[in-house]
């Protein structure tokens, strides 16, 4: 019997999560218990008597061991459920299958480049070596801001926009060290990401990330690089703010009208490349808009394209039922060796893998982080797990890929993006106002509520999976269809707002000297 006032999403589970709020004394005629105490919207009710220690399931899988005694009917939570370490069974490879292709792939309207890589935008970017020369390059992209000076693409409706991406590295670190090969790695996969059409780098001059070090790292080369163009100058060889800026206005007004000759024309969705985040995630996250996520990106590989599943943390504790999906036991163990990696890093940082879920995850009904992970494993659906890439490599394979991130959104879509992310779909339960560039970023709801708060922000409500008012698979087609108007042009909300200049964090590794 299926109660309308809570989610039992597996039969063998030992909870279930309140559609609502539910008040001491609701009898949960579907499940034969009354509730004890006030259970928040999301959060978990225990169905069974639980004995200290014993473990508890959601998913039918573990997410946690009871602290206390639980008793049919209480509420579920951090008070009386912790994180409990489990020897996870990684049985490489045994649920892989074969993808069924479909016969005529969909398509979008994308913008093909000279080299023949397909872009869903189309902007002129401003990237810095160092922290040190990110106001001269915000000062660039500020002249032809459409909000401040309208004029200045009046002429040029087929460019997006002009964009400055800085950090705040590039400098007393390694000069041989990881950290800046990651950095170098970084900048080079948004150098030559097709969005865009041109490129300028910006440095000061001194700086640790010598501009030459960059490009002999990426093997990038000035002018027209992989059909994009692309011009290097630095601040002291320039001769000073002044001079610099107005070099990089005179570059971006040339560069312009090359930009502008683009025409959008139909194309593969095999060309689509997917960025998967969640971020503010909350207790409907695993039962709506992540699978409905899921189901979207198995249509995403059955047409050929990509899907980049990230945020290694997140994924920590359910990282076994990816390995099952693996295409061979090699894939699995580069898996399993970034999730060690994880282990030793959080180690030497005096930090456990359990110091996440965030406070607003938790107040949003998560207790550990073996619950969050199970339910964001959802967003990359039930293909094949096809390679594993580290932080900011190309994604070279199609299908469903893992590549290793943090799981901070802003640092974990920068990664995707230098991969070759053309797309972000960015599920939240709490609430984010999150966007990216220079791939525009859906964000999906996991609950009405939300949707009704904060739909200046949100594409997508998935809430309507929790109200009963849509499946699965139907949100899914959905999500899929509004990726293909995405890719074509669509805007989505974050692009109107503006976001996506400040959003690009890359991962800061190692000391900083």
């Amino acid at each position: 019997m299926t109660d309308p006032l809570v989610i039992r999403i597996h039969p063998a589970d030992d909870v279930v999560i309140a559609r609502h709020q539910l008040v001491g004394g609701t009898v949960l005629a579907g499940e034969g218990v009354t509730v004890i105490g006030l259970v928040p919207p999301g959060h978990k009710v225990a169905v069974r008597a639980i004995a200290p220690g014993q473990p508890v399931r959601r998913y039918n899988q573990i997410i946690g061991t009871a602290k206390q005694a639980i008793a049919p009917g209480q509420h579920v939570h951090t008070h009386n459920l912790e994180f409990s370490s489990f020897a996870r069974d990684y049985a490489a490879s045994t649920g892989a299958q074969p993808t069924q292709f479909v016969d005529a792939p969909a398509t979008f309207m994308g913008i093909r480049r000279a080299d023949g890589r397909i872009a869903t935008r189309n902007y002129i970017g401003v990237l810095t070596s160092v922290n040190c020369s990110a106001t001269v390059a915000r000062a660039i992209a500020d002249r032809f801001r459409r909000d401040i000076h309208p004029e200045a693409l009046a002429h040029f409706p087929n460019v997006d926009g002009v964009i400055a991406l800085t950090h705040g590295g590039g400098c007393a670190t390694d000069s041989a060290g990881e950290p800046l090969q990651v950095l170098r790695r970084t900048l080079g996969g948004y150098a030559r990401h097709p969005n865009f059409a041109a490129i300028l780098v910006v440095g000061l001059g001194c700086e640790t990330n010598q501009i030459a070090g960059l490009m002999e790292q990426e093997s990038l080369k000035e002018s027209n690089q992989a059909g994009t163009q692309l011009h290097t100058f630095n601040i002291q060889d320039t001769g000073g703010t002044a001079k610099t800026v107005a070099h990089g206005v005179e570059l971006v007004q040339w560069l312009l009208e090359e930009a502008n000759r683009v025409q959008r024309e139909p194309v593969s969705a095999a060309h689509l490349t997917v960025g998967l985040q969640c971020g503010g995630s909350d207790g409907y996250s695993g039962i709506s808009a992540n699978p409905a996520l899921g189901a979207a990106v198995d249509r995403l590989v059955r047409h050929g394209g990509t899907a980049i599943l990230s945020e290694t943390p997140e994924i920590y504790g359910g990282e076994h039922l990816l390995t099952r999906r693996a295409v061979t036991p090699a894939v699995a163990d580069k898996l399993i060796a970034r999730i060690r990696w994880w282990e030793q890093y959080t180690a030497r940082n005096d930090q456990e893998m359990d110091n996440n879920p965030s406070a607003g995850n938790k107040a949003g009904g998560l207790t550990t982080i073996l619950e969050k992970s199970l339910g964001a494993i959802a967003k990359s659906g039930t293909t094949n797990l096809t390679d594993v890439f580290e932080y900011a490599q190309p994604v070279t394979t199609k299908g469903l890929v893992f590549m290793d991130t943090p799981g901070y959104d802003p640092v974990s879509a920068t990664g995707q993006v230098a991969g070759g992310a053309n797309l972000i779909c960015f599920t939240t339960g709490r609430g984010s106002a999150y966007g990216c560039a220079p791939s525009p970023s859906l964000k999906l709801s996991t609950n009405t509520a939300l949707w009704l708060k904060q739909q200046d922000d949100i594409d997508i409500n998935c809430g309507e999976v929790i109200d009963g008012s849509a499946s699965i698979d139907a949100m899914g087609e959905r999500i899929f269809q509004q990726m293909l108007r995405t890719a074509s042009g669509d805007k989505t909300k974050s692009e109107v707002h503006g976001y996506g200049q400040n959003e690009f964090v890359p991962w800061a590794l190692g000391a900083v000297m």
